[in-house]
This record gives C-alpha cells, sequence and structure tokens, in this order.
C-alpha cells in the first residue's frame, strides 16, 4: 500500500471575508499547508534515554531531507533512462538478447520501485517528526527509543514489534 501525497485532501486554508488576517485585524493563524514542528523535548524516548535535544533532531531531520533530495534524483533519473529503454531498437535480436533486455528492464524497474518505498518511508517519518508521532510504535504505542531511531530514522515500530512481525 502506497501512501496518498502529503496534505492531499486538504482545501486551502481560509481566512475570512477579507482575504488575510492582517486585513481583517484578526490574530494570525497558522497555515494549514505549513506543519507545526513538534519540540525535540516533546517526543517519546524510551525509559533510562535521554530526552532528544534540538539539534539531535535537526540531525536526524537533515539526514533524511538529503536522502529525498538524492532518491528524488535517482528516480528522475531512473524514469528517464527507463523511457530512454522504451523505443523498439532490439528488431532483428534473437531470442536470448531480447530475454535479457527484458530481465535488465524489470531489474531496473524494481530497483525504481523501491527506491519509490525508500522516499515515501522518508517522507513519512519527517511527516511524524512534525505531528509529534515520531519515536511512537505503531503497533504498541510505546516509545521506539532513541539510539534505534538515531540508527534507522525511518523505524515505525519498536524492536519487540519489529521481532514479532518478522516471525510471521
Amino acid at each position: 500500500m502506497k501512501p496518498g501525497r502529503p496534505g492531499a485532501g486538504r482545501g486551502p486554508a481560509k481566512r475570512g471575508k477579507g482575504g488575510t488576517a492582517a486585513k481583517t485585524g484578526e490574530a494570525a493563524a497558522p497555515d494549514a499547508r505549513e506543519p507545526a514542528r513538534t519540540a525535540a523535548a516533546e517526543l517519546p524516548v524510551r525509559e533510562g534515554e535521554h530526552q532528544w535535544t534540538p539539534g539531535e533532531l535537526a540531525e536526524v531531520r537533515a539526514g533524511l531531507e538529503e536522502q529525498v533530495q538524492g532518491l528524488r534524483s535517482e528516480i528522475a533519473a531512473s524514469a528517464s533512462q527507463i523511457a530512454e529503454g522504451d523505443a523498439s531498437d532490439g528488431a532483428g535480436d534473437d531470442q536470448a538478447d531480447a530475454g535479457a533486455k527484458t530481465y535488465e528492464r524489470e531489474h531496473e524497474l524494481a530497483l525504481a520501485y523501491n527506491s519509490q518505498d525508500l522516499l515515501a518511508q522518508i517522507e513519512r517519518a519527517v511527516q511524524r517528526m512534525d505531528a509529534g508521532t515520531y519515536g511512537i510504535c505503531e503497533s504498541c504505542a510505546r516509545p521506539i527509543g532513541k539510539a534505534r531511531l538515531q540508527a534507522f530514522p525511518r523505524a515505525t515500530l519498536c524492536v519487540t514489534c519489529k521481532q514479532r512481525e518478522e516471525r510471521r
């Protein structure tokens, strides 16, 4: 199952009859399109671990955002490479050549799909940071653990729940 586009289904922020809060004299409301950033100290940690510091959280976020940029460029390059291979330049190939080209194309498609899934996981981790749910196990609702998240920032399950999932 692929997650939907971030912010899908949300309309533009409504501001009142005057168009903006400044014109109507109302207090400026936060823009619904801008995610609220959760303070690092508010994120859950396991017993015995220190709270997240703003620097630690910023480091994890920066790493995730760097990965997002790299994956987006990799996906774009892969998509153009796959599209270039669609031309019927194999006219006259024997069965072995056609089979090898088909195998190579399917391999490239699998890598592209894996990159898209990884991108979705990373974007979801950033969304969880913004929503204040980063570090909460999606299965048992207990803290995942700061050390686990620093090593594997895309984690959505604590170690116990992940082990249980892998045994199935």
